[in-house]
């Protein structure tokens, strides 16, 4: 076990190698996951992520592979009854919420974009229920922009790494914009959701089996595996 003394200047390079190896092993972010099945259109995704909110990614694909069965495009979502689409995804949290934002999102798309979610973050943004974070999964998994998608794992371990010293996510994406080499951008959420589920997670962290351990500075880590 490093002491915190004893650290090697942090490496952001080797930082992203060693974990996108430590985590091959464990199940991807929910909606890499979902694309990865086919479900890889802009709206779909959007509706995945609406979901995947304060929901785990387990019961995140069980909801949006049932509401996928409905419907996949925003013609076909829009057709739906929103009680419907609530039973579809009723095991997630905040699910009569949630199902009202996907068919008035849906509902949107039919009227003003005729049908086709445009790749546009203002676009994205606009629609009920839909965060920075939200936006930039969409863009980055459905529509090949390099963008920084920062969610509790992403804003938690940036700052237990000594890498970013914010107290909020948003902040945490703005200073992720600063400092990140852009080639990392799109990769970082896809790595550090399963890292954090898996290894740096939120209590008790697996610091003994950490990859990166000679490198963090276990910022607020008061006890660890």
């Amino acid at each position: 076990m490093h002491s915190r003394e004893e650290k090697r200047p942090f490496d952001i390079r080797l930082v992203m190698e060693r974990i996108r190896q430590a985590v091959q092993p464990f199940p991807k972010a929910a909606l890499t996951q979902l694309a990865d099945e086919g479900h890889a259109s802009a709206f779909e995704q959007l509706m995945a992520c609406i979901i995947s909110v304060r929901t785990f990614d387990e019961t995140t694909l069980v909801c949006a592979r049932r509401l996928f069965a409905l419907g996949r495009t925003p013609g076909q979502v829009a057709g739906l009854d929103p009680a419907l689409i609530e039973e579809a995804i009723n095991r997630s949290s905040f699910h009569e919420v949630k199902a009202l934002r996907i068919h008035a999102a849906a509902r949107r798309v039919v009227d003003e974009y005729r049908g086709v979610l445009p790749c546009e973050r203002e676009v994205l943004l606009s629609l009920p229920g839909v965060g920075p974070k939200c936006a930039n999964l969409v863009l980055t998994i459905a529509c090949g922009e390099n963008r920084i998608s920062v969610d509790t794992h992403v804003h938690r371990i940036a700052n237990r790494w000594g890498y970013i010293q914010t107290t909020r996510p948003g902040q945490s994406l703005h200073a992720l914009e600063e400092k990140l080499p852009v080639e990392y951008w799109s990769e970082i959420n896809r790595v550090l959701v399963p890292f954090g589920k898996n290894i740096c997670t939120s209590r008790l962290p697996r610091c003994g089996t950490c990859p990166v351990l000679d490198m963090c500075r276990q910022v607020k880590v008061t006890g660890h595996r």
